[in-house]
């Protein structure tokens, strides 16, 4: 949905920009936060058909080509894994920017705080490590626990957010999302990355995952992810480990915690 001169048009804007305003999501935080503190292995949650359509549409059609040498990809390829990502915003079509944008912004925010307890998240506007991935026939991605410190932010990494955008998506490619318990005794849950499917989970030294089995898609098909990190100024109280990079194997102000209730309290009936 783009104009001529390569403008987007004023329907499109509005759309990316204010998606997340929509009581849909707040019912929906609300409605979710027990499922994903009680789920196993670790806190999280699997949502099916997170974007309206027309949003999904846009923000697939506009997903950087891997096969574009005018986008800048960063490739990580060794042992532990396979894959490219681009995380500088400049290198993003106009409609993934400002889907960038509404994804670090106020409502997706509260949506996130809602859903996981987990207060005051700060977005990393850099997309460190993550923003438009993607992987290919052969890729991978080993079993790990995140790196926990942003030394740009200088912020403790608390929880990621990672929405899948490749159409038409077969069970025979693999791809799966593994989420493994803390001894690695058995596998915990295998997410598939369907069309327009949300994860959110808790990052900790414990919450262990990847994508470790080689994709087999056709060499035309990639498994997209928009993957954003989100980031806190205090430590959660019971992960008291030193920062590191990934792992292979106070009271908050009355001010900020009236958004918080404020935005649970919206619902179809009246807007605040």
């Amino acid at each position: 949905m783009q104009l001529p001169d390569g403008k987007l048009d004023t329907d499109s804007c509005e759309l990316l920009l204010t998606i997340f305003d929509s009581p849909h999501y707040s019912e929906m935080a609300v409605t979710l936060r027990d499922a994903f503190q009680s789920a196993r292995p670790f806190p999280h949650i699997v949502i099916d058909d997170f974007l309206p359509a027309s949003v999904t549409e846009i923000v697939a059609t506009a997903y950087p080509d891997p096969n574009d040498r005018s986008v800048r990809w960063k490739s990580h390829k060794n042992d532990n894994t396979s894959r490219k990502f681009v995380e500088d915003v400049r290198f993003m079509s106009p409609q993934m920017r400002l889907f960038a944008q509404a994804v670090t912004g106020r409502q997706f925010l509260l949506f996130l705080e809602t859903i996981s307890g987990i207060d005051c998240l700060i977005p990393d506007p850099y997309f460190i490590g993550g923003g438009a991935m993607v992987s290919g026939p052969g890729d991978f991605l080993k079993v790990h626990a995140d790196f926990n410190w942003h030394h740009k932010l200088q912020a403790h990494r608390r929880l990621n957010a990672l929405l899948y955008l490749t159409p038409d998506w077969k069970s025979e490619w693999g791809g799966e999302l593994e989420l493994w318990p803390k001894d690695m005794s058995a596998l915990g849950k295998a997410v598939s990355p369907q069309f327009n499917r949300l994860v959110i989970f808790a990052v900790t030294d414990d919450a262990n995952h990847g994508q470790p089995r080689p994709l087999a898609t056709p060499p035309s098909v990639h498994r997209r992810v928009f993957s954003v990190f989100y980031y806190t100024t205090r430590r959660d109280d019971a992960e008291w480990n030193e920062p590191h990079f990934t792992l292979y194997k106070p009271e908050q102000s009355p001010y900020g915690m009236s958004l918080l209730e404020d935005y649970q309290k919206t619902n179809k009936t009246g807007n605040r």
